[in-house]
């Protein structure tokens, strides 16, 4: 400051000129605060303090800085102010998109900086550091590096780590920093310091580090040595040799590298004799022996069990490519083994696994919290010429058979990546684990590289204690790899000509027919099976309520760590890295405005319904059973709809593949495409992780309209017509379908007039009745008066007759007279008799009947 003149660091220190570099993380640097938060703001004041975030934060590893392990908010903020334009750089490792980690910049007013559009840190390959780099501005910046876990279950979420942070432009520095421990400055004028190499150390300001003694040890980096401990068990591990000239293995012991342990004492372990010499296991199926210690792969269009010679394929066949590795002598080419660890570089260049012979197995390590990898590369996936046609959208799959013996917290994690772009952890499993197999369905022709990682504990421990804990793994397996070899040959479908073995894809929905190699159409109704496309059993029916067709799945989830929409996922739907499309599929959503994100985050995407089982009213399809108290029952009469879905991915939890289950109900309340709901009892939709139900309830769910579901209003007789309205019955039940009639307009005629008509009507009824009233009572009277004169003229001239000179009483009869009147007519016709208008008179002939001889 005195001669106002930029000068060299001395040895032994380092300056960054104009910026300032932040590398110890044995504390948090002066300047460095922490801010968490929860995602549910509203943290009731009867909450435990262990269920808020106060105890959340960036925890300092001392070379390095680890973000929190749960589901809180946590910032780690630096503000700086900056003399001039500068940047800030640092080191990242991020390898799990459970966490959400991004990087931005504020100003003094807490505006956020321009710099920053593309604030999202991209994911680590395992164990790579990346570097991220933002431009500053002059004046006052806030640095912000921010994380959000997303917890599934019971897994444990891998940290984000930073180290290295350096920021530009700052004023002079006026002073030169020493070197930490561990590190040392040889020159002046240095703008960083080196590590000290292992067996090697040095404490702060160091010019040269200091050689350890013969009989101490120490790791790279170190401010100190220690002294050897004597070997031990665990210090050692077991080799299978590669196969030699004769055809033979054995097993042999080596130290794990580093060394540090000493043989030479008197309690130290000595490193056990080899083992002896025994027979090479054979080949892997699709490989031979050609006679050296090597086994080669079979070439096109032959295959090899792995114990004879490479056969041709018969004409009507082609090979069925993959790989199928379930001897381990040697590790296959396509195949690597690596080690690392997050916080010191202990196994670097080691092995992570070692063969041995029926399987292969973890290796040793440099620590027990190492990470164990080993990668598999496949170039790319396609399904054989027969299976071209197959339904469905599976390319390939991969299938492991393995086991883990563990005393600690180890965890085994599959990952996948696709296209080297990120790793993601499709699957994991804690703690011991019996001999299982696990399955991967491949639905995309890119490349891929399959990882297993091994980790014994998630502790640091100074000392080996886990060394025993191991996995193993019996067999890997992947079909349809582009560059695999064949173990067998399939049938295929011959050309018309069928020149040779030349074999041709046939059509979607084509089978081939075992008697002539050809290629033939499924029946109707059925669809061709996924994994078989030979003889007729390959065409399986629909389900209930389905037919043949050409499908496409719909529903799209992401992962959009960016700002990446739907839209243009679509438009670039030839790389579908970051995003699953299904029938049904989920993602964890964190919503733009409980966090300050600028949009919606979406993760761990999974597919929950790519193969349609069918529909029904029925509540069980296929042993899909849906329980009749999972939703409130329906109000109305109309039967629920259950559309049946499965996801052929086989997880370790759903041994049998998730399936789901729609149900669709009316409900004329809910217009458009209505609302989705999930079972009460089971807030995600599943109560067990395999089987979801969805409850969709809408108008589009009601069934179509038709005659009976309306009637008809007829109006009042308005100046000669009469009009007829069509209403819906309420409540309406029905959707689209028949229409209601147009109104209808009738002629008629008005009250007024039938009134007039009716009561001229009864008028002349009522003059016609008294009018007969009348005539039928003249004739009644004259009839009465005829009658008493005909009964006057008969008994004068009874009277009228000479007396007898005697009566003779005759024996046995009365002597009293009978008066008997006939009248033969009925009772219609003595009125229609009555009725007449004639002018003669009818009369009733009268029988009289006397004791007398009819002589008299």
């Amino acid at each position: 400051m005195k001669n106002q003149v930029c000068s060299k660091c001395e040895e032994g220190t380092y300056s960054l000129g104009s910026g300032i570099k932040f590398d110890e993380w044995d504390e948090l640097p002066a300047g460095f605060s922490n801010v968490a938060t929860f995602m549910d703001t509203a943290v009731g004041p009867a909450e435990n303090k262990a269920d808020s975030c106060d105890n959340s934060s960036w925890i300092p590893r001392g070379n390095y800085i680890e973000s929190n392990r749960d589901d809180c908010t946590v910032s780690l903020i630096y503000a700086v102010h900056l003399k001039k334009s500068g940047y800030v750089v640092f080191e990242y490792q991020y390898i799990d998109n459970n966490i959400f980690f991004e990087f931005f910049i504020q100003n003094d007013q807490c505006q956020e900086m321009d710099s920053t559009t593309d604030k999202w840190v991209k994911l680590t390959d395992n164990g790579e550091w990346g570097s991220h780099s933002v431009m500053l501005k002059s004046g006052t910046n806030i640095l912000y590096w921010r994380t959000t876990g997303i917890l599934m279950g019971s897994k444990v979420v891998k940290p984000v780590l930073v180290k290295n942070i350096t920021i530009e432009g700052v004023a002079y520095t006026s002073e030169c920093f020493p070197c930490k421990p561990g590190t040392f400055s040889d020159k002046p004028g240095l703008s960083n310091c080196q590590i000290c190499p292992r067996n090697t150390y040095s404490e702060k300001g160091a010019k040269e580090c200091i050689k350890c003694r013969d009989t101490q040890f120490s790791d790279e980096g170190s401010s100190q040595c220690m002294e050897r401990p004597p070997c031990t068990q665990k210090d050692y591990f077991q080799i299978h040799t590669p196969c030699d000239d004769e055809g033979k293995t054995q097993i042999m012991y080596k130290w794990i590298e580093p060394k540090i342990c000493q043989e030479e004492l008197a309690v130290a372990v000595r490193l056990p004799p080899s083992g002896e010499k025994r027979d090479c296991p054979p080949c892997n199926p699709g490989f031979y022996n050609n006679g050296s210690s090597s086994c080669t792969p079979c070439p096109p269009g032959t295959f090899s069990d792995g114990t004879q010679e490479c056969k041709p394929c018969p004409a009507g066949t082609e090979p069925a490519l993959g790989f199928e590795y379930k001897w381990w002598n040697i590790l296959p080419a396509n195949m690597k083994t690596s080690c690392f660890n997050v916080g010191n570089s202990k196994c670097d260049g080691m092995n992570g696994w070692e063969v041995a012979g029926d399987h292969i197995q973890s290796g040793a390590g440099g620590s027990d919290n190492d990470y164990l990898i080993l990668n598999l590369h496949i170039p790319g996936f396609k399904p054989p010429t027969s299976m071209t046609g197959a339904t469905g959208s599976e390319l390939g799959r991969i299938s492991f058979i393995f086991e883990t013996i563990c005393s600690a917290d180890c965890v085994l994690y599959f990952m996948v990546d696709i296209n080297r772009k990120n790793t993601n952890v499709v699957e994991s499993w804690g703690g011991t684990k019996e001999k299982q197999a696990y399955t991967h369905i491949i639905f995309k022709n890119a490349t891929f590289t399959f990882t297993w990682a091994f980790q014994r504990t998630n502790q640091g421990q100074d000392s080996r204690r886990f060394i025993n804990d191991m996995v193993k793994i019996y067999s890997i397996t992947t079909t349809n790899a582009v560059d695999g070899v064949a173990s067998s040959c399939r049938a295929c479908a011959l050309g018309s000509q069928q020149s040779g073995s030349s074999c041709v894809p046939c059509p979607p929905g084509h089978f081939i027919e075992k008697e002539t190699n050809q290629c033939k159409e499924c029946p109707p109704d059925t669809y061709l099976s996924i994994h078989q496309v030979y003889g007729k059993e390959a065409c399986i029916p629909c389900g209930p309520g389905s037919k043949s067709a050409q499908g496409k799945k719909m529903a799209i989830c992401t992962n959009n760590i960016t700002d990446i929409t739907v839209k243009e996922m679509v438009a670039e739907s030839e790389d579908y890295t970051n995003f699953v499309g299904a029938f049904i599929c989920q993602s964890t959503i964190i919503p733009s405005e409980s966090k300050g994100f600028r949009t919606a985050l979406s993760s761990q995407s999974i597919s929950l319904a790519d193969i349609f089982l069918g529909v029904t009213v029925e509540t069980t399809l296929y042993n899909i059973n849906v329980k009749e108290d999972m939703f409130p029952a329906p109000l109305r009469q109309i039967p629920d709809v259950h559309f049946f879905y499965k996801s052929s991915t086989v997880t370790a939890s759903c041994n049998n593949g998730r399936v789901a289950v729609v149900t669709m109900r009316c409900n004329p309340s809910k217009p458009g495409q209505g609302v989705i709901s999930v079972p009460s009892t089971c807030p995600a939709g599943t109560c067990d992780g395999c089987t979801f139900y969805f409850l969709w309830e809408s108008t589009e769910a009601c069934p179509l309209c038709t005659e009976h579901d309306y009637h008809e209003i007829e109006g009042a007789c308005k100046r000669g017509f009469q009009e007829t309205l069509y209403v819906w019955n309420e409540p309406k039940q029905c959707i689209k379908g028949v229409s209601l009639p147009e109104k209808r307009l009738t002629t008629c005629e008005t009250v007024d007039f039938w009134l007039k008509v009716g009561a001229g009507v009864g008028a002349f009824t009522a003059v016609l009745l008294v009018a007969l009233t009348c005539y039928f009572w003249k004739k009644n009277q004259k009839l009465e008066y005829k009658y008493s004169k005909l009964v006057m003229t008969a008994n004068a001239k009874e009277c009228e007759l000479p007396a007898a000179d005697s009566c003779a009483i005759m024996e046995g009869e009365d002597n009293e007279e009978e008066v008997v009147y006939s009248n033969k007519q009925s009772l219609l016709g003595k009125l229609k008799s009555l009725a007449t208008k004639e002018k003669e008179d009818h009369f009733e002939s009268v029988q009289l009947k006397s004791s007398r001889s009819p002589n008299i």
